[in-house]
């Protein structure tokens, strides 16, 4: 059974999880409004493990949200990733953050999931999903418009989750679209994936790996 620690850094919340056999054991986060990472990540870190009375040196893993985000707060989650990774020769392994953030998702009454970050100005990162979380289409930087997201509203009830579904709250105007403006990415979502990733190997070369910034924004015309 892997242990392995999870950092999240992409939004505000700065959020470390430490999983067993991708079970959460041990969580820390600080969903504040401001970034805090720089000063509380390995604070958060060096929590979960005393939490669960474990040292770095048990760890079989490591796995770090590789984005879209915050520039600075990939940059912080990753070099942190990558330090612990050389420092005790073991694996990194990154996770699919729009993916996690759609498994905080109720999908008791909805047909498709799309987590949403905000990004800057009516911009925003998305993916969009079904609701045994199977990939629809991938991660896209997009400015919302009306029209934006027509084809799955028409299909059935989407879920729009992030922190960027409050743009889309404004704008979008149909009675199949529903919002839950509070998500942030968590590690604990993280848990499940890191696992699954470690058990096929499917790990991260750590000299060289970088985070998925996407800059380039879709302008998409309008139908109208």
């Amino acid at each position: 059974m892997a242990l392995i620690l999870c950092l999240e850094t992409t939004t505000t919340n700065c959020s470390v999880a430490l999983s067993r056999d991708g079970n959460v054991i041990a969580l820390k986060e600080d969903m504040g409004l401001n970034y805090s990472h720089a000063e509380r990540l390995h604070q958060y870190i060096d929590a979960v493990l005393a939490e669960a009375n474990l040292t770095k040196q048990d760890l079989d893993g490591v796995a770090v949200s590789k984005g879209p985000g915050s520039y600075t707060g990939l940059r912080i989650g990753v070099s942190s990733a990558k330090g612990l990774c050389f420092a005790l020769e073991i694996p990194l392994i990154a996770t699919n953050t729009l993916k996690a953030l759609a498994m905080q998702a109720d999908i008791s009454d909805v047909q498709t999931i799309i987590p949403v970050l905000d990004a800057r100005r009516m911009e925003v990162y998305s993916a969009i999903f079904d609701t045994e979380f199977k990939e629809l289409r991938g991660i896209e930087a997009q400015i919302i418009e009306e029209d934006s997201f027509q084809e799955q509203l028409t299909n059935g009830k989407c879920l729009f989750i992030g922190n960027g579904a409050e743009k889309l709250k404004g704008i979008l105007n149909h009675t199949n679209a529903h919002f839950a403006t509070e998500a942030l990415p968590s590690a604990r979502e993280m848990a499940h994936l890191a696992e699954a990733k470690h058990k096929i190997s499917d790990i991260e070369d750590v000299a060289y790996f970088e985070p998925f910034y996407l800059k380039d924004f879709l302008v998409t015309k309008s139908k109208k």
